[in-house]
């Protein structure tokens, strides 16, 4: 089969334009999945959903937000497929159009004064589409810039997808902030909120732009190529790499930091039924400065992977942040915004990013050409969407008015990543494999020198 796909040369040039491709893709789908974790821990529960007793309504927005990550698994098997077997660019694009299209129907919702239950079933059903779209975002833009990376700086490259999505999180807090200061409750709570949904037809159009302009990466070219694009990439993964999978799925319970942060965190600081009564303006900002912190860590923490190995720092990362995820909690339970501040800024900012930079490389590096878009999807996404109803768990099993939230809710939390820690542990170092022999158990790293850039399209 003679390949329609245009082959670039190789070279920097390629890998930079890659890069901020998955960079760019990245903030902007990211900004849309947060948004929605953000205004479902601020205002949903009093918009969508019955008043009389508000730990309900809490714990049913909650787990609007999960019924997203429950979608992801179903959305990662046929977004895995499609990029394995049409190409990276392709299914980055048709991530793209779902999560617009979704995002902008969130805005447009009746609420449940004007619709009664048909308001929260139709945010269940477009959380639902976020999820499916989100599924392809992460593995297919790792994919990408890691398949045209130079031998060496695979780490540091890939950081950038995760660069992107924390990115993308601060920009979602960042057009709440003004919203939610300078707009009166009223008029926050009945239209407000709706401007950063509302905005996502800007992600559409950018996010095509963009990503029109990409050309296929040279391993899928070179699949093509030799005929060897499999009809089942799935069934291929799960066949041959269940093992790694299950060690991504494992990994992939480090989802639980961001749930504490962004999500859970908000909500116990935030919502009157707890009494801690932090401002949303206040609050809005404990996750854009983390995360403004994160996007100065992660390229670091990238380029470190590089030079010591992928699994020291996503060890030390889970294992960490999973500590700081007490003193956090105890922080916004004794009302001290400073203190909160500083635990984010460690915990999610810095520590947590050992992990977050990291398997954006470690993941795919785990699987060869011809299944990585799927093998990496359907185990991240699976991991993902285990954690998907913790929110709604945490609030359940330290509802408004128990005691000692901060112990039981971070040891749920230190406990998952002990576990993550412990799968990452398990599994083989990529870090020194060239690109042709990823995905091979057998695989032997080179620890010799590296090889100049214009043998690595022969590597790749």
């Amino acid at each position: 089969m003679t390949s329609s796909i245009k082959h670039e040369p190789q070279g920097l040039h390629q890998t930079k334009k890659a890069t901020l491709s998955g960079w760019i893709g990245s903030v902007l789908e990211y900004y849309d999945f947060f948004i929605y974790a953000t205004a479902a821990s601020l205002i949903f529960p009093q918009l969508f959903f019955p008043s009389g007793n508000p730990t309900v309504a809490i714990v049913a927005s909650l787990a609007t937000y999960g019924v997203g990550y429950i979608a992801r698994p179903i959305g990662a098997i046929f977004l895995g497929h499609w990029g394995d077997t049409h190409g990276r660019k392709q299914v980055l694009l048709i991530c793209m159009f779902l999560m617009g299209i979704s995002t902008m129907g969130v805005g447009l919702l009746p609420t449940y004064e004007q619709a009664g239950l048909l308001a929260p079933a139709l945010l269940v059903v477009l959380r639902l589409m976020q999820g499916f779209a989100v599924a392809g975002e992460i593995s297919g833009a790792s994919s990408m810039i890691l398949e045209h990376a130079p031998f060496g700086k695979r780490g540091y490259y890939a950081s950038f997808t995760l660069q992107g999505v924390q990115a993308g999180q601060v920009l979602a807090a960042a057009v709440f902030l003004p919203l939610a200061h300078f707009l009166p409750a009223d008029d926050f709570n009945s239209w407000g909120w709706r401007v950063p949904f509302l905005l996502s037809f800007v992600v559409i159009i950018v996010g095509f732009i963009i990503r029109k302009e990409v050309h296929e990466t040279p391993a899928f070219a070179e699949e093509q190529d030799h005929q060897e694009v499999p009809s089942s990439p799935v069934v291929l993964a799960v066949k041959h790499h269940w093992a790694d999978m299950l060690r991504v799925v494992g990994m992939a319970l480090m989802n639980v930091i961001p749930v504490i942060t962004t999500v859970f965190g908000a909500a116990y600081a935030v919502q009157a039924g707890y009494g801690i009564g932090f401002d949303k303006d206040v609050y809005l900002w404990i996750p854009v400065l983390g995360n403004i912190l994160a996007v100065i860590a992660i390229p670091y923490v990238g380029k470190l992977s590089d030079r010591i190995g992928r699994r020291p720092p996503m060890i030390i990362g889970s294992l960490g942040a999973g500590l700081l995820s007490f003193a956090y909690l105890y922080a916004i339970s004794i009302h001290s915004v400073p203190l909160a501040i500083l635990f984010s800024l460690l915990m999610w900012g810095l520590i947590y990013q050992g992990y977050n930079a990291v398997y954006p490389s470690f993941y795919p590096e785990l699987f060869p050409t011809r299944t990585r878009v799927s093998a990496m999807a359907i185990s991240q996404n699976v991991g993902t969407a285990i954690t998907a109803m913790l929110p709604a768990l945490f609030a359940a099993v330290a509802p408004p008015g128990s005691g000692n939230i901060p112990l039981i809710i971070g040891s749920i939390a230190f406990g998952i990543t002990i576990i993550a820690a412990f799968a990452c542990w398990s599994a083989r170092e990529t870090y020194r494999i060239h690109m042709h022999d990823l995905g091979n158990p057998d695989a032997i790293p080179d620890d010799g020198p590296q090889p100049p850039l214009d043998r690595l399209s022969a590597a790749a």
